[in-house]
């Protein structure tokens, strides 16, 4: 009968001239493999230990190899021999589900990495999300674990990667730590993995605080004159955020389609694929958007066609590059700033930037300014396109009314007062 191995005596195991298998009695079916004695220099190197299962699948014998010792020691491998062996039981064979895997590539990260995106997050995402997702696999994934097996990835590593992360990017490692769970969820559940190492929870390494930055009226002014002096496309696209007061993603996407201008509709319709909250969302289009709209050329493509496309560089895609065109406009705004004070007899060099703030804030502080105006909440809500707030449960699901006149009232209500900040009298 085979002996019970111990810890102590797997401790002290040495190598010997031929390989052994060394069946444990805690779990029939489970050996030690004890491979030969290697030397290194004239000295005999340390004892290379693995742990492997014996079983009969369809009266055949069958050796399936768990992982190499103290990788998975005395108790973890008896915990993996138990669930293979069961597996066994039920008619499966571990030793074919891992070459299955080999043969689909999926046991290296980088491969397993490249089924996730196309299987899960292009399948159930819109383009900004596979873009962020995958964006964040290839910065901050593949060079770190890219090459290695799935099995090899511990759960410490993961959390100091995300500390690290966490350091120079709170908010990317907190993104981050939601992804990577996901897609271990999703490599456990494909039989990649047999537990995923993020099974036990991990808490959100950064800590984020919700924005509420708001610019003042100086601030807008400044935003309004130095975008006017950018051009296309970014001058009138971020005159849009201010007027229409949606995100940036939906204005930067804009489409020509997407305009009714013929007759009293003035209106932009956001299809459902590209709002956040997946419903169909009408913007009212006030005067001076109109004006912006109408200044805004339409790409002529190589073919002759137009591009659909409101804001592009390229014709074939919406514009990017906002990081580089908020640069850009810090520098205009900061030009206008040290004009004016010179202008005013000031020492040009004392004008301080503004504090920093983003194109997100731009859609916050128009809804300040509508709420400022005296514009009810759920009307304001109704502009920016939210679907929780002051309209809950039943009545958010049943009230179907869409506050058009409202939601034009009070986006020519922040316009007019727009144009007051920006161009006193």
């Amino acid at each position: 009968m085979a002996k019970v191995l111990t810890a102590k005596a797997i401790e002290a195991m040495k190598a010997e001239a031929t390989r052994r298998e060394i069946p444990d009695g805690g779990m029939p079916g489970l050996y030690l493999i004890v491979q030969p004695k290697k030397e290194r220099d004239g000295k005999e190197l340390p004892p290379s230990l693995s742990w492997a299962i014996r079983y009969r699948s369809d009266g055949r014998p069958r050796k399936h190899t768990i992982g190499s010792y103290p990788a998975f020691k005395l108790e973890a491998a008896r915990k993996e021999a138990s669930k293979h062996l069961r597996a066994v039981t039920e008619g499966r064979d571990p030793a074919a589900e891992k070459s299955a895997r080999k043969d689909l590539k999926l046991e290296i990260v980088n491969d397993a990495i490249d089924d996730f995106v196309k299987r899960h997050v292009e399948a159930k995402n819109r383009a900004s999300t596979i873009k962020e997702r995958t964006r964040l696999f290839d910065k901050e994934v593949r060079p770190r674990w890219g090459k290695r097996t799935m099995k090899s990835i511990t759960r410490l590593e993961i959390i100091q990667a995300l500390d690290e992360i966490a350091e120079r990017a709170p908010i990317i490692a907190n993104r981050l730590l939601a992804l990577l769970r996901k897609f271990f969820a999703w490599a456990e559940d494909r039989d990649i993995l047999d537990v995923s190492p993020m099974a036990k929870k991990i808490n959100p390494p950064g800590k984020e605080r919700t924005r509420d930055r708001i610019l003042k009226d100086e601030e807008i002014r400044l935003v309004w004159l130095a975008s006017g002096k950018m051009g296309y496309p970014f001058g009138p696209l971020i005159r849009l955020l201010f007027l229409t007061g949606q995100r940036r993603s939906e204005v930067a996407g804009w489409e020509w389609t997407e305009l009714e201008i013929g007759g009293n509709n003035q209106l932009w319709v956001v299809p459902p694929e590209r709002s956040k909250n997946k419903k169909e969302h009408f913007v009212p289009l006030t005067s001076l958007a109109l004006n912006e709209l109408q200044a805004i050329p339409k790409l002529k493509l190589d073919d002759g066609g137009e591009s659909v496309f409101l804001f592009t560089t390229t014709g074939t895609t919406h514009v990017t590059g906002y990081g580089k065109a908020k640069s850009t406009l810090d520098a205009e705004i900061m030009k206008i700033a040290r004009k004016e004070a010179a202008d005013r007899g000031e020492d040009p060099e004392r004008v301080k930037e503004l504090e920093p703030w983003t194109f997100h804030d731009l859609r916050r502080t128009a809804a300040s300014g509508m709420a400022r105006l005296g514009v009810a909440v759920h009307v304001v809500e109704a502009v920016l396109n939210h679907t929780s707030g002051s309209i809950k449960g039943v009545a958010a699901v049943y009230n179907r009314y869409d506050y058009a006149d409202e939601k034009r009232a009070a986006l020519s209500g922040w316009a007019n007062l727009l144009s007051q900040i920006s161009e006193p009298t």
